[in-house]
């Protein structure tokens, strides 16, 4: 636990939260919730919520050939960028293989910032020293000493546009998707950038300098009382992101089943028609598959055994079609992403779930470990094959 890092906001959790609801996360520690998972969900729903995101990697890549550079090394096209707008995208090594999904974020024409996963940070930083060619100046924008330097704090839901607004007199409520614009006061300079990682029809990531993050964060939660707006932790921010649909890596993305950007449903930021990238010629071998990740809903609440990572999903006559990856309760039901063959993955059809054994009892009751595509078995609760993805 001593190399465990604490973010620059480390002491509000602590006060919020109490220790027992922090915990270590990708090597830093981290708030799981504040009140309960269900209530922060819920605020993100019909209010909004604050999230501390500045655990993630924030990186500068400038000069001259920052643009030809990044283009090199991730699967969307950078060159389409314009200053002011994001791009979601994939880092991917020699095989084809993600290293992470990434977005990149166009200050200027030679000045990009590039926002990765914190678990992968320090992959995706020695892949760009590796690979790092021509006039590009790669910098770590968390790094506080940096004048230009920047974290994450995201700001999520319905109420999150008119926050904004109510601090720094600028309109958001209609800033489009993957676009970014700057918000100012006296003491505070940020990016305003209209993305997020919980399905929020509106959202936005602030990126603020790392000495200035606690007072954008008093700022919102003062500004946000009486708009419903509450601190938010990382248990709310997966069971968001798996209602929605959105990938996480090691479990939609890359991991165990080796999944690929077109099996999560991301073929569109692999532009293979565009000039070379690291790992195209691997991935384009990867367009053609078998299995897919697909989002399905079961009941949920009170009674009824929640669904776990690996259960197997059959189909209507109890054989299996594929694996859970994640899955999370949302009000009443239960929302899972799961590997499935692509034939069955279609909204409206019904599946099943087997649940895995857990314990010792378990095993002795005759339930299975693991399970394999093409068994037979007995279904546990049915559920329905929903929209691969979803707004709120």
């Amino acid at each position: 636990m001593t190399d465990v890092k604490k973010t620059v906001l480390f002491e509000k959790h602590a006060a919020l939260a109490g220790k027992a609801q922090i915990v270590p996360f990708a090597g830093w520690m981290m708030p799981l919730w504040y009140k309960s998972i269900s209530e922060e969900h819920k605020a993100v729903r019909t209010t909004a919520g604050l999230f501390d995101c500045t655990h993630m990697a924030v990186l500068k890549i400038a000069g001259k050939d920052a643009m030809n550079f990044l283009n090199a090394l991730i699967t969307n096209d950078v060159s389409r960028l314009k200053p002011g707008k994001a791009q979601y995208g994939y880092v991917l090594d020699t095989a084809g293989n993600i290293i992470d999904d990434v977005i990149v974020y166009c200050i200027a024409d030679d000045n990009f910032m590039l926002v990765a996963n914190a678990s992968n940070e320090q992959k995706v930083k020695d892949w760009i020293v590796k690979n790092q060619a021509g006039q590009v100046e790669v910098s770590d924008l968390k790094d506080a000493s940096l004048p230009d330097g920047r974290v994450d704090i995201a700001l999520q839901g319905p109420a999150s546009a008119q926050c904004v607004k109510n601090i720094f007199g600028v309109d958001v409520s209609g800033l489009k998707s993957l676009s970014f614009t700057y918000g100012k006061t006296k003491d505070l300079d940020l990016i305003i950038s209209s993305t997020g990682y919980t399905g929020s029809k509106i959202s936005f990531e602030l990126f603020v300098h790392p000495a200035k993050a606690s007072l954008l964060w008093d700022t919102i939660l003062e500004a946000g009382k009486n708009l419903g707006i509450i601190p938010c932790g990382l248990g709310s921010r997966d069971s968001l992101r798996i209602e929605a649909g959105l990938p996480l890596y090691g479990h939609e993305l890359d991991g165990d089943f080796n999944i690929s950007p077109f099996q999560a449903g991301y073929g569109w930021a692999v532009k293979l028609q565009k000039d070379n990238f690291i790992g195209k010629d691997a991935i384009a071998k990867k367009t053609d598959y078998d299995t897919e990740v697909a989002r399905l809903k079961f009941d949920g609440g009170k009674g009824i055994r929640p669904i776990r990572q690996l259960d197997g999903i059959l189909d209507d006559d109890g054989i299996c079609i594929g694996q859970v990856l994640s899955c999370a309760a949302a009000g009443d039901k239960q929302i899972a992403l799961a590997l499935i063959k692509k034939e069955f993955n279609s909204p409206g059809n019904s599946v099943g779930i087997y649940y895995l054994a857990r314990n010792a009892g378990h095993i002795q009751q005759g339930r299975k470990e693991k399970v394999a595509l093409g068994e037979k078995l007995t279904t546990d609760i049915k559920g329905l094959v929903i929209e691969r993805f979803e707004k709120f």
